[in-house]
């Protein structure tokens, strides 16, 4: 049987690319998610069958209220699915308590927000340091992670710096070094671009595009195919099942 090879970080702190082996990094079978009112049931999602492989770059898209972002918070630990399998590399964790389930996610996963999601009183450095000290890494390997994480990003000279001294763009790229400080075994993007003009989200684009190149697995969810076309396949969501699955053509990227 083939054993996976875990992701090594070179002399610069960036992420080797994983011999292509086909693991799987997320499975999901038939995940479901039911939203309960009094008076209605939402069907947010109807029967995920998912996989993500290691090194892969995946882009998830559909309209407004297909059930996009529900499958991104399951991915990253942040909501439950109401039935159904979900494996995060090789460990269940659909039953999982919240405690165990943030312990993992802390662990495992990178998230990057559309709202970037900053904290206005910390600045860079503090923000990006946060879930490190949350994860009681001794000091020094905090100040190495959070100065290699900035650097990635083309952020080291605005450490003391706070969001509201930040443009839209910077303020992105900081949320990616904080994603990546904690070298998680997969990115979660939420609408990076949303609320960014066209020049910056390029500029975003391009940064995971570079780091998926370093190795990084990546689950972005956008709704604008320029964007889409960025990862090396599109799953498109419709009523909370997926209904189309696509190698995605770089050679289209405008």
């Amino acid at each position: 049987m083939e054993t996976s090879k875990p992701q090594t970080q070179n002399t610069a702190g960036q992420l080797e690319a994983p011999a292509s082996n086909g693991q799987p990094l997320i499975q999901m079978e038939a995940v479901r998610k039911v939203f309960y009112t009094d008076e209605v049931e939402t069907h947010a999602l109807a029967g995920i069958h998912l996989v993500i492989k290691k090194g892969e770059y995946i882009a998830i898209a559909g309209p407004s209220g297909c059930g996009k972002s529900t499958l991104l918070s399951i991915m990253g630990l942040l909501d439950t699915p109401t039935d159904g399998k979900y494996i995060l590399n090789g460990e269940p964790v659909e039953t999982l308590n919240l405690s165990d389930r943030a312990r993992i996610r802390n662990r495992e996963v990178g998230f990057i927000f559309q709202s970037f999601n900053l904290i206005g009183d910390l600045n860079v450095y503090e923000n990006v340091e946060l879930p490190l000290t949350y994860r009681g890494m001794p000091a020094a390997e905090r100040k190495k992670r959070v100065l290699e994480s900035l650097e990635r990003v083309g952020m080291s000279h605005r450490t003391k710096h706070y969001p509201s001294q930040l443009s839209g763009g910077q303020q992105q790229r900081v949320a990616v070094a904080r994603a990546l400080g904690g070298s998680p075994s997969i990115l979660l993007a939420d609408e990076p671009t949303g609320n960014l003009d066209s020049k910056n989200g390029e500029a975003v684009m391009d940064l995971l595009h570079a780091l998926h190149g370093e190795g990084a697995t990546i689950c972005m969810v956008t709704h604008d195919p320029r964007y889409a076309r960025h990862a090396d396949r599109e799953v498109h969501l419709f009523d909370g099942r997926v209904v189309e699955e696509s190698q995605a053509n770089s050679e289209d990227i405008i």
